[in-house]
């Protein structure tokens, strides 16, 4: 049997629903046709369906006759497009009351057509079938769409992105496919989303199969981020890719594009298995460096903007699309640069010279030095060698020290050019840091931008003829120790000058170490074994200077005894006059 409760209580579908919309619209079609009677024998019994004219018009209501002198009252709210109803008009109703207070049938027009379209719908329509409707209200959880009876659409069902506010598609009308119908419980559930996917997917297959390396297409911007943007070509999206977006510089994609922007690309590469499209935006130009070896040959002077700065170098753009790269090192001749933030600003204009090409990858190397003079190139006249110049110590190391003689130009003191005689451990032991010395110029190599200076060539080589003659093989010299190292002892002879006394001319004894028998500051007596000039080396020893001293003692006390007994000789002969005091003072 009909359940006419159900059916009385559709009213105008107010109530919110949570997961469907219940439609009590009678029972099936069979029903339906009982329900339906012919036109000359239609009972007036409560929820039967019923054929009726439009016969007139009562105020803003309509009056329908029913037949068998039966007349009702449809309000206009009962018509789509009341002011299109006229007299005559053949309508279905449904007998709510067959006489109310007034005499009158009650009627409905919308219970009729609800409960004819419901089983339209059941007869017609299936699961993932597409149908078409209007958005009638929010309610829990979606939305209400006519459809010719009211549907369910999840708010997880209205698009493909997550929608904004859903009560902004009221009274849109939209295409959607059947998710699932409930006979028993009236209720049918439909999808906006699954529809524009299905969409998609067919326009998707045909935009890939159609698609073609290098041709240009129209496409919308469908999304944007840092390393692209994504463009909708129809059903399918490809990549447009920062690097792909222009000859020119982009700090961001944004710079360039807006969400739902139409825009021509090329198509640049097609991955169909993977369904993967690279576009390009800036290919469809003619790329700068084409021409890029004509229009700056290497060895020419341009004007460029600096528009990136980074810790080796400053990139310069000498048109949209061409950049090239000063290096730190090519910024000048004689600057000691830490940064190229202090030779160079963004959004300066500079002169460069064009040092080198590498078309292939797209790269150039720049030159700001190279446009003016290089003050090396007349290093070699103002510094001969021979020359005495004067500096400040620059730097200060291991192997060396740098001189200041001008701005940006320096030259190396080497440390074995500190001194003659002295054996020098580090430069710090004779230069402190900004002190002014002079030196002389020993070299000047051009090509590599060096200059060596001396110090000790300040002063005549004393190995030539001083210290041979001051330092003869034999004598016997005083000296105190300045260093001691494993295999001898160093002993300063004179301020400056060195010898070496090796273990083995320590002592007679062996020595296993020279610690243990000489102190650093301690005096000694030491002879000369050999001198050697041309390795400016002075060979010492402390066992043969005892030796000699020794000997020498020795040679006295013989001549003392030769005395003694001369003395005692002319005594017995009477030839003597030696006295006491002659013997004493050894005479």
């Amino acid at each position: 049997m009909v359940d006419y409760n159900l059916i009385n209580s559709l009213g105008d579908l107010d109530a919110e629903v949570d997961s469907a919309v219940l439609l009590a619209l009678g029972e099936d079609a069979g029903d339906l046709n009982k329900l339906v009677k012919a036109d000359d024998v239609q009972d007036l019994v409560p929820n039967a369906i019923l054929k009726g004219r439009i016969a007139g018009v009562s105020g803003e209501d309509f009056i329908v006759e029913l037949g068998l002198k039966s007349e009702g009252i449809l309000e206009r709210s009962e018509f789509d497009d009341p002011d299109a109803v006229k007299p005559g008009d053949e309508v279905r109703v449904l007998v709510e009351e067959p006489t109310d207070e007034n005499g009158q049938v009650k009627i409905s027009k919308r219970k009729a057509d609800r409960i004819i379209n419901w089983e339209a719908i059941m007869k017609s329509k299936k699961e993932g079938d597409p149908v078409k409707g209007k958005v009638t209200k929010k309610i829990k959880g979606g939305l209400l769409v006519d459809i010719g009876v009211p549907v369910f659409l999840p708010a997880s069902q209205v698009d493909i992105r997550r929608p904004g506010e859903i009560s902004d598609w009221i009274g849109r009308d939209i295409d959607a496919v059947i998710l699932k119908i409930d006979e028993e419980r009236r209720n049918i559930v439909i999808s906006r989303r699954k529809m524009i996917e299905q969409q998609r997917e067919e326009l998707k297959k045909k935009t890939l199969d159609g698609l073609i390396v290098g041709e240009t297409v129209k496409g919308t911007v469908k999304n944007i981020a840092d390393f692209g943007a994504f463009i909708d070509l129809g059903g399918i999206d490809g990549l447009l890719h920062i690097t792909d977006m222009s000859w020119g510089r982009i700090n961001h994609p944004s710079d360039i594009l807006k969400i739902d922007q139409e825009i021509e690309v090329r198509v640049l590469q097609v991955d169909k298995e993977k369904e993967k499209i690279a576009l390009g935006l800036k290919q469809k130009e003619a790329s700068p460096w084409e021409t890029i070896e004509t229009k700056y040959p290497v060895g020419s002077v341009h004007e460029a903007e600096v528009v990136n700065i980074m810790s080796y170098g400053a990139f310069t753009k000498l048109e949209e699309g061409v950049e090239g790269l000063v290096h730190i090192s090519e910024m000048s001749w004689t600057k000691r640069i830490n940064h190229p933030s202090e030779v160079v600003s963004q959004g300066q204009k500079v002169k460069i010279k064009i040092l080198e090409i590498n078309k292939d990858k797209q790269e150039i190397s720049l030159g700001m030095k190279q446009v003016e003079e290089n003050p090396w190139e007349r290093v070699a006249e103002k510094y001969p060698p021979g020359s005495v110049v004067k500096g400040k110590v620059r730097n200060i190391a291991n192997y060396g020290a740098f001189i200041e003689i001008e701005e940006g130009i320096d030259g190396l003191l080497h440390v074995s050019d500190l001194s003659w005689t002295k054996k020098i451990g580090h430069p710090s032991e004779m230069l402190k840091k900004s002190e002014e010395i002079q030196a002389v110029v020993l070299s000047v190599d051009q090509e590599k931008q060096r200059i060596a200076l001396g110090l000790k060539q300040m002063q005549e080589d004393p190995w030539l003829h001083v210290i041979p003659a001051n330092y003869r093989p034999g004598m016997v010299v005083k000296g105190h120790v300045t260093k001691i190292a494993n295999f001898g002892v160093f002993v300063e002879l004179e301020p400056g000058l060195e010898g070496l006394l090796h273990i083995s001319e320590i002592s007679d004894q062996k020595v296993e170490k020279p610690e243990e028998v000489l102190k650093i500051g301690q005096e000694v007596d030491v002879k000369i074994l050999r001198v050697d000039s041309d390795e400016r080396k002075i060979g010492l020893s402390l066992k043969r200077a005892m030796w000699a001293q020794d000997e020498e003692k020795r040679e006295v006390e013989r001549s003392e005894r030769a005395k003694v007994r001369g003395l005692r000789g002319g005594l017995e002969g009477g030839e003597s006059t030696a006295s006491l005091g002659d013997l004493k003072l050894g005479n």
